[in-house]
This record gives C-alpha cells, structure tokens and sequence, in this order.
C-alpha cells in the first residue's frame, strides 16, 4: 500500500489507516449492526493482516473504551511498524462522553496513553472535539498545549478530529493534522481539505463510509465508489476504515490500490 508524505510533519502514512474503536467499545456507536468486542487473538489476526496489507496507521483514543489499553501489550515489540494516533479530550464513562479540554486534562491523558500503549512516545495526538470546535480552540488553548508537549518529545504531530467547517479551516493553520468527514453522503467539510492541501497539511478522512451504513451510497461496490469520492480531493492523506473483518479490509485495500493504479 502507498505511503504519503503526512503534511508537513516527518511522518509517513499508508493511503489507508486501521480505526480501532471496535477494539474497545461496542456502546453508544453508530453502526448498522451490534457487535460483541472481538478476543485479543482476532485482534492479533487483524493486525497482522493490516501489516501484511502495508498499513501503519493505527487509530485509537481514551474514548473507544479500552481499545487504547488492549492494544498497548499487542504491540509489544512492533512499535517500529506503526504510526499511533490518539486523542484527547472525550472520555467514555458509564455508557456516556464526558468532555475536558483542559492542559491538566491533556497532561494526565497523554501519559496514560502512554503508558496503556506501552510506548514512551505518540506519534499523533488529536483533539477530540465536542462539536464546539471554535470555542476549544480560542477558549482553551489546546494547540498551545499540545505544542508543549511536541516540544518535549512526547508527540509528534498534533490536530484536531472536528466537526464544523470553521473549526476545522481554524485548525488548519494552527496544527499539523485535520481529521474531518467526508463521504458522497457528506460533502461539507470539503473547504477544510481544500485549505490543508493548500497548507501542506495532513488530513484523516473519518467515516468514509458513513459509518458502515453502505446501502446509502450508490454503485455496484460502494466502498469502491466512496473512495473514490474521496481520493478525487489531492488534499488528502489517509483514509481511517473501521473493521474487524480481515476480509473486509483487504477489499478496501484492493479498492485504493486500484484507485492508485
């Protein structure tokens, strides 16, 4: 699988990225069909998979239950093989999202992150939005904080997953990465993309395929025709897909690689 240049950061990312909420979290979710928490060896299987794919991109946070704390002793000894990103901000407690966006809040959830993904280093971090994208950014400072951090060594790279358009253009120029929504269902946050390609920054494509609802976007393949709604925009890097089927996930491998061809 293709790697891309991240931006401006030093990092490379494959065209597809593995999400790992599933990992961890099987309430609250917004999925077509329940599912139960996969074993720590379906787990190994699909990360074996992915790697054998060419994927290196892992997507986690505090807020897929315990997806960060399962994948931290599955990892042991392939650090090197992957680029981790996490999150800050949402914690999922007792069925529900409490948000905090604090720097005492940031602190105290990168050196758990750290120490549940056994690694003394993240590669990215993401703020994990509220919707109120504008008010984290300017009442917060969480760029500031984060940038703290980088210069310390504990990250790489930092952004924000948003959800508005002006959250998001804000973003752009005041961090490295942007994760935003984009699908032929959901167009929107297309300036967003747009404006990091113009910025030579990073951007993540979160529900790409309007969360596993499949059925709304039309073609013979839907997966093939989403990415290909997505790849059009030379803004962006990687695509997060969220799965738990290695066959699933070597069908869209197979799709960006034939996009790629």
């Amino acid at each position: 699988m293709k790697k891309i240049a991240l931006g401006n950061t030093h990092l490379s990312v494959s065209m597809l990225g593995l999400g790992t909420v599933k990992f961890g979290r099987n309430q609250q979710v917004n999925y077509p069909q329940a599912f139960a928490l996969p074993s720590n060896k379906e787990i190994i299987e699909l990360l074996a998979c992915a790697q054998d794919l060419g994927i290196n991109l892992l997507d986690t946070a505090p807020a897929y239950g315990s997806s960060e704390e399962r994948l931290g002793p599955l990892l042991k000894g392939q650090r090197h093989h992957w680029v981790l990103a996490t999150k800050f901000g949402e914690e999922f407690v007792h069925g529900a999202s409490q948000f905090d966006f604090s720097k005492e809040a940031a602190q105290k959830s990168i050196e758990r992150s750290l120490k549940r993904l056994g690694t003394d280093y993240l590669d990215i971090i993401l703020v994990h939005s509220n919707g109120e994208d504008k008010k984290i950014i300017e009442e917060q400072g969480v760029f500031s904080t984060l940038n703290e951090f980088k210069q310390a060594g504990l990250i790489r790279a930092f952004g924000m997953s948003t959800k508005t358009i002006e959250g998001g253009l804000m973003a752009v120029e005041q961090s490295d990465i942007v994760m935003v929504t984009h699908n032929p269902l959901h167009s929107a946050e297309q300036a967003v993309i747009a404006h990091a390609h113009k910025h030579n920054k990073g951007i993540f494509i979160k529900k790409a395929f309007a969360s596993g609802h499949l059925q709304k976007i039309s073609g013979v393949d839907p997966v093939l025709e989403a990415m290909r709604f997505i790849y059009q925009e030379p803004g962006v890097s990687s695509i997060i897909v969220g799965t738990l089927n290695p066959e699933h996930l070597k069908h869209n491998v197979a799709c960006a690689n034939q996009l790629m061809e």
